[in-house]
């Protein structure tokens, strides 16, 4: 997680030069939406950290169920921090358009940051399938969505999470960019932008509800629930 952390502050800052070079607004909230995703996983180590303390007087069962806290936290940053801004900025370059300057240098810096993010997501990906290989519901395989939906992990299923919605962003700013650098349509930038910051909303009124059930005290996935009866039936 830390070599993640440290790519993605690289790549917000190299987004920020580039908005600074081409004024574009989708560049810049792509530069957001990196720093949040930096600052998001700084919080997660935090958790995971404090976490894994041992059980004492005050905490008899442990500390684990900080991880959740601090998952909560990182969702109201992506949607405060960088949806709510994201679409603010959108809003703003609609209504008051202009031309970008160089936009390729935005196309190089988003296919630069396509090959990081492709490859963070691509580790959390083989993390999923490890974890889901073999753990079967209802007879099938678990797929992605439903382990999102059942996972205990903040960790990973944030992971998996940002990084897609990073991709799916880079490919928005894309168009964005193409659109208002090549083919004049100077709106398509803040689109773009509205685009990227619902996205992000999305993803953290998911990651707010998933939270919240854990911390509620959530079952354990079917699959162990079902193991575990079986143990108990066989005693």
């Amino acid at each position: 997680m830390l070599t993640a952390l440290a790519g993605n502050l690289g790549i917000a800052i190299t987004k920020l030069l580039a908005f600074v070079a081409t004024r574009s607004t989708a560049m810049l909230t792509e530069a957001i939406h990196s720093f949040v995703d930096t600052a998001d996983q700084l919080l997660l180590l935090i958790g995971q950290k404090r976490a894994a303390r041992p059980a004492d007087d005050t905490h008899p069962f442990g500390y684990g169920m900080e991880i959740y806290f601090w998952g909560f936290i990182v969702a109201l940053m992506i949607f405060l921090a960088g949806g709510a801004f994201s679409i603010w900025q959108g809003v703003e370059k609609i209504l008051h358009p202009a031309e970008l300057d160089r936009p390729w240098i935005n196309l190089i810096v988003l296919a630069v940051s396509a090959v990081f993010e492709g490859t963070s997501f691509r580790v959390a990906y083989r993390e999923y399938r490890q974890v889901a290989r073999g753990k079967l519901v209802r007879g099938r395989e678990i797929k992605l969505w439903r382990f999102l939906a059942i996972s205990k992990d903040p960790g990973l299923y944030t992971t998996l999470l940002e990084d897609g919605a990073a991709l799916a962003g880079l490919a928005l700013a894309a168009l964005g960019t193409i659109g208002a650098g090549w083919l004049g349509l100077a709106w398509m930038d803040g689109a773009a932008s509205v685009a990227i910051g619902l996205l992000l909303v999305a993803v953290a009124l998911f990651m707010a509800s998933e939270t919240r059930s854990l911390i509620e005290g959530e079952a354990a996935a079917e699959p162990i629930v079902e193991r575990v009866r079986a143990a108990v039936e066989g005693e």
